[in-house]
């Protein structure tokens, strides 16, 4: 099997030349197995290009679309495989085209490179996984919402350096995550417009000297624009990715902190909430485990994807313009970072959807010192006081907090963001307004 760059097949059998061979192909094999797709639709829409710069026919150009569709019928099936002898999917691509066409296959590869190749692959991969873990997203934040709307009137105390602070609530509680994601979907405009860039046609990163419509190219791509200059296609290789990969964190980043109140808020010494057992899991030697598996797992996945937004970090440091070998090793990180980001939403999805507040238990909680700052409040208000003379009073005399209760704390917390007026309605119309791309 040829490989695209091959000028000869000296010394291809040696140990050495297979050590080589092993090295530099890693599992980019199978990770192309999954970009294929992508890079059919790539071919496809090039392959119409060459037509119109009048480099193959309109037959040729037919025969070409037709062999692609081919392969992409073959691949829905489990047909078409990548090995490692190929090298990547633009090699089997290619190879398969010329065994269907002859000559005409080898025609596919004329004005562009394996660089903008993979380039454009990764980028329509990356749209459509972002579109994805979006809408997910909003998925999270709808149940999110659900839950606060469900159990609004629920008290809840409020922590700071893990200890009780002061009233909260199971709505003002749950909103907050909400919001977090709602922010960060109303962000996500900046790193969906670095990858809705097509760098199609910018070959090696240097451009050709074929007439390439770059601009008809991507708009048949679905993309914004085409990215201007041909050396930002190489540049922007790691540097969209690493954008991305931030971008997928600062969701996990979310889920890990929800899953980690659930696991506290959970316990056998804070049971404030009861997880179905569903979520979780038992052990294999004590039997009266019920362990939150589901919610350590989406903790961890957090740790995971940062650990890759800091491999792409460091992966581009100090690289040149141009190609480099080093950058393909950003394909893995970001395909496994969509993966383990798309699956700890879905997992805070399954969590929020069977989680259970402990009225009681929560009631029972927002008692004695939790009321102290409403304390210190109700003296500024009654005695005309500072609030820092009513703070030291009742830092003097505890027992003012006497007589203070959860409804009344609850009744007197009447501005936005508060836990008796936690601000759900705005948020659900700030996320209703969130169109997904």
């Amino acid at each position: 099997m040829s490989k695209l760059w091959q000028k000869s097949t000296t010394d291809t059998e040696s140990e050495t030349a297979k050590k080589v061979e092993a090295f530099t192909v890693g599992n980019d094999y199978t990770l192309d197995q999954q970009l294929v797709p992508y890079d059919l639709k790539g071919s496809r829409v090039h392959a119409k290009a060459l037509q119109d710069a009048g480099v193959v026919s309109q037959t040729e150009y037919k025969r070409l679309a037709s062999a692609l569709e081919e392969i992409h019928e073959a691949w829905k099936k489990g047909e078409f495989t990548i090995s490692v002898e190929d090298e990547d999917m633009h090699t089997a691509i290619e190879n398969d085209l010329v065994q269907k066409l002859g000559d005409l296959g080898k025609k596919i590869h004329t004005a562009r490179s394996r660089n903008d190749q993979v380039l454009t692959a990764l980028r329509l991969y990356e749209k459509e996984a972002l579109s994805s873990i979006l809408a997910k997203s909003k998925g999270c934040a709808k149940l999110l919402l659900e839950f606060a709307d469900r159990y609004e009137a629920v008290p809840m105390p409020g922590f700071t350096h893990t200890r009780k602070a002061m009233m909260s609530s199971v709505a003002l509680w749950s909103g907050g995550f909400a919001e977090l994601l709602i922010l960060q979907l109303m962000s996500s405009n900046g790193v969906w417009s670095l990858i809705n860039r097509s760098p199609l046609g910018s070959a090696a990163g240097f451009g050709t000297s074929f007439n390439i419509d770059r601009d008809a190219e991507s708009e048949a791509l679905g993309f914004e624009a085409p990215l201007v200059c041909s050396t930002t296609a190489q540049l922007s290789r790691g540097f969209t990715e690493l954008q991305l990969v931030q971008f997928l964190s600062s969701l996990t980043s979310v889920a890990n902190r929800f899953a980690s109140d659930l696991i506290q808020f959970s316990s056998e010494s804070t049971p404030y909430f009861t997880l179905h057992p569903v979520v979780c899991t038992g052990s294999s030697i004590m039997p009266q485990k019920k362990n939150p598996d589901v919610a350590e797992l989406v903790r961890a996945h957090h740790a995971v994807v940062t650990g890759h937004a800091s491999t792409l970090q460091m992966l581009g440091t100090n690289l040149t313009s141009g190609y480099h070998r080093d950058l393909q090793l950003s394909k893995e990180p970001v395909m496994d970072a969509v993966q383990k980001t798309g699956d700890a939403l879905e997992a805070m999805a399954l969590l929020v959807s069977h989680l259970q507040p402990n009225r009681q238990v929560l009631a029972d909680a927002c008692s004695g010192d939790i009321f102290a700052a409403e304390a210190a409040y109700e003296i500024v208000k009654r005695e005309n006081l500072s609030f820092r003379e009513a703070y030291k009073k009742l830092a003097q005399n505890p027992k003012l907090t006497k007589g203070l209760t959860t409804e009344k704390v609850m009744e007197n917390c009447s501005h936005l963001g508060s836990a008796g007026t936690p601000g759900i309605g705005r948020l659900r119309t700030m996320l209703n307004s969130i169109e997904l791309p």
